[in-house]
């Protein structure tokens, strides 16, 4: 051990001797590192706020509409327009048997809704319970989303976007409690949707959108037939079983062959899951490499120097073989000496780029390319590029040193 502080010591002495060599050796380390951290940390910062907006609409969620069919099946003609009914949601509740939460969905566009003098038209949505938290409906604090009583009591409850709460009430306003006239009948508001980020939808943005429980708007517009189906599978690796199941059920609801894939039309969010993914696999990768490809050019300028170090000290280490000094020991010196100039550059550049990180994090940029995060992830595969870039920078002009002979060292 006190070896090896020696070695150090002898190390810190040498690089303090040759301060710029050692810093301009340092300084393509430091950038290099802090290239690597910044592009991946970059890279972390746009999967998440791609998956995050994503998510806005609902997680693994599909969204199912009744379609036309395009092939005649047993004596039915093509061409025939399919409806869905709310029971046809507990239809496939009882025979699909794999949802973990399933609602029907009523969608009266443009319904006329008033506060006083103020007036909006949102789209009127009738839902069950469940349709909210897969939805990602959730209330700001002090109000709810709709329950079980709401629903089987016709209640007359309202659970209101964030901007027609601002723009029948004024922004900020606490409504809950409030009453609301959707056409002329009153609702009372129970919730305000929280804000939330959400760059797609199958209709309108919820911020702009009203519910109300699906049972009072059947009372209150005796509507027969369903505008789609919202379901969340239990287990998302099993969605296009689920959808094939669904085509099977309705096939035999309402007389179609099962291989019309026009007669219905689904939309699984999760194959845009699975396209985020990737996408924010091959954005890291890509970013990575550019990385590590400059962390490398560093790594090479190492190198370098050390050749031209161990040239420098080929006396020394002749003299140093001549007095009993193994190769391993000769080996170690260089080595160490490249993993000192790697963990002060490395060190160095880590905290330069967590000051750019969060200097770039008070940019308002978060809804378009996201923050860049630091993560574990991030960090282990930086320390593994500069691990093998020390490595490899130090091994080969240390095993140099370790193999001269010690006749010809002492000769130059």
């Amino acid at each position: 051990m006190s070896h090896f502080f020696d070695t150090v010591g002898q190390v810190l002495f040498y690089l303090w001797e040759n301060k710029s060599r050692t810093f301009m050796t340092m300084f393509g380390l430091i950038w290099g590192t802090m290239t690597v951290v910044l592009l991946l940390s970059f890279g972390s910062g746009v999967g998440k706020s791609m998956k995050k907006n994503m998510h806005g609409m609902g997680d693994g969620i599909a969204i199912l509409w009744p379609g036309t069919t395009t092939k005649a099946w047993r004596g039915y003609n093509r061409g025939r327009d399919l409806r869905f009914r709310p029971d046809d949601v507990e239809l496939l509740r009882r025979e699909v048997g794999e949802f973990s939460a399933i609602s029907g969905e009523f969608i009266y566009y443009e319904r006329p809704v008033r506060v006083g003098e103020k007036v909006a038209k949102p789209p009127v949505t009738g839902v069950v319970p469940e349709y909210g938290p897969m939805r990602n409906c959730i209330a700001q604090a002090g109000g709810r989303w709709l329950n079980e009583n709401d629903v089987n009591n016709k209640r007359r409850v309202v659970f209101l976007g964030y901007q027609i709460r601002d723009l029948l009430f004024g922004e900020g306003y606490d409504a809950i409690g409030k009453y609301i006239y959707i056409g002329e009948t009153p609702f009372r508001v129970i919730g305000i949707l929280k804000e939330k980020t959400q760059p797609s939808s199958y209709s309108y943005r919820d911020q702009d959108r009203i519910f109300i429980p699906m049972s009072t708007f059947q009372s209150l517009y005796g509507w027969r037939y369903l505008n789609n189906i919202v379901y969340q599978v239990k287990n998302p690796t099993r969605n296009k079983i689920v959808e094939n199941k669904i085509y099977e059920v309705f096939a035999k609801r309402f007389q179609f062959d099962p291989t019309d894939r026009n007669a219905l039309g689904i939309w699984d969010t999760t194959e845009m899951d699975k396209f985020i993914y990737y996408f924010a696999f091959g954005f890291q990768a890509f970013l990575g490499v550019i990385g590590a490809i400059t962390l490398i050019v560093g790594g090479i300028g190492l190198a370098n120097i050390m050749y031209v170090v161990v040239q420098e000290r080929t006396r020394e280490i002749g003299i140093k073989r001549s007095i009993g000094a193994k190769r391993g020991i000769i080996m170690s010196q260089f080595l160490i000496e490249a993993f000192i100039i790697i963990g002060i550059g490395a060190v160095v550049g880590f905290l330069l780029a967590l000051v750019l990180i969060q200097l770039i994090s008070m940019l308002p940029i978060e809804d378009y390319v996201g923050h860049p995060e630091l993560s574990w992830p991030v960090a282990i595969a930086s320390i593994v590029i500069l691990s093998l870039v020390g490595f490899f920078a130090g091994f080969f002009p240390a095993r140099r040193a370790s193999r001269l002979v010690v006749v010809e060292c002492l000769r130059y």
